[in-house]
């Protein structure tokens, strides 16, 4: 019997998409990828476009796709606050809708169907580091809600696929991620501050801008390993759905990160301004993986600077000029 998928990657030509839609090819499976290129760039899928066993669509699973598929891996959203701010209600028809179609499409195919969920699920968290169990501490009308609700709203309709029609779901959550091909104008942390310090030591920038005083903490977790976490998710156990941490439990402080690349990219005197915090943003950030550790054997093995060093390295090997920013709020 054959061991080769027909496997599709909504969200595909995006930053982790991308990287999962490699793996997958060069594991000789079928890849179909499908993105709307919101956020995305054609370009981070170029070199796949000539394999015989990968196909590029443009779609926007907010509409129904109807395919043939063995596995479906749903990573389709905007996930940098500026984005899935600047239209939250089509982020929120996304998540929702995003969710129903492929969830159709796996019944009818009877596929096994994994969704990309969010740390974000947690909101502000008063339970430290979260666990999986906890519920969160979200507030349904602000204005981060198009983002965490909508992917709150995804993992109920897709566990409840799973109860009423018997369909093979997984759920991860995942962690702030970083890693080469990240949009240079995405809006997250990383990418902010890798662009304004290179900006700055190319005497185009004025420094890094921080949101809050930088006490505020995150997890990191490099590229790499959140795709290991991912694939051995959809290969594991069919009684376990999750929903599963995934990301790096290693916490740092905003103001720690800005020091860790001001530091690698080799800038010295540069200014670091304040501004205020956005509204309802997380004081706290760290995933608890024992889960992961247990049903998958899943942990990180690529620590922060490590990962920053390569991630600088792509950021300093591309024309950011060439990228256009999605939104005017990055």
């Amino acid at each position: 019997m054959s061991t080769i998928k027909r496997i599709l990657v909504t969200g595909g030509a995006g930053f982790l998409g991308s990287h999962l839609c490699e793996r997958l090819v060069s594991d000789g499976h079928d890849v179909i990828c499908i993105d709307n290129f919101f956020t995305s760039q054609k370009t981070n899928v170029l070199h796949l476009l000539d394999r015989p066993n990968f196909e590029l669509i443009r779609h926007d699973v907010t509409h129904p796709l109807w395919l043939e598929v063995d596995e479906i891996y749903n990573l389709a959203c905007p996930a940098a606050p500026g984005h899935y701010q600047y239209n939250p209600i089509k982020t929120m028809k996304t998540s929702v809708l995003g969710a129903i179609n492929v969830l159709g499409m796996a019944k009818r195919c009877g596929a096994k169907i994994l969704q990309a969920s969010t740390s974000e699920i947690y909101g502000d968290p008063d339970v430290h580091p979260q666990p999986e169990w906890y519920r969160g501490s979200v507030n349904p009308i602000g204005t981060r809600a198009c983002y965490d609700e909508g992917k709150r709203a995804a993992e109920t309709l897709f566990f409840d696929y799973h109860r009423q029609n018997g369909l093979n779901i997984r759920v991860i959550r995942i962690f702030n991620t970083y890693g080469p091909r990240m949009h240079p104008f995405d809006g997250r942390v990383v990418s902010n501050f890798i662009r304004q310090a290179i900006e700055y030591k190319r005497g185009s920038g004025d420094g890094i801008s921080m949101f809050g005083d930088g006490s505020q903490t995150r997890s990191f977790c490099f590229r790499d390993d959140l795709i290991e976490g991912m694939m051995r998710m959809m290969n594991g156990p069919d009684d376990f759905t999750g929903p599963v941490n995934i990301g790096n439990p290693h916490e740092f402080t905003i103001l720690q990160l800005a020091e860790h690349i001001i530091d690698i990219v080799g800038v010295t005197g540069m200014e670091i301004t304040h501004k205020p915090l956005p509204a309802d943003d997380p004081k706290q950030r760290k995933p608890d993986i024992t889960l992961a550790k247990e049903k998958l054997g899943w942990e990180p093995t690529i620590q922060l600077k490590e990962g920053l060093k390569k991630t600088i390295e792509w950021f300093e090997s591309i024309d950011m000029s060439e990228y256009r920013a999605p939104t005017p709020n990055y």
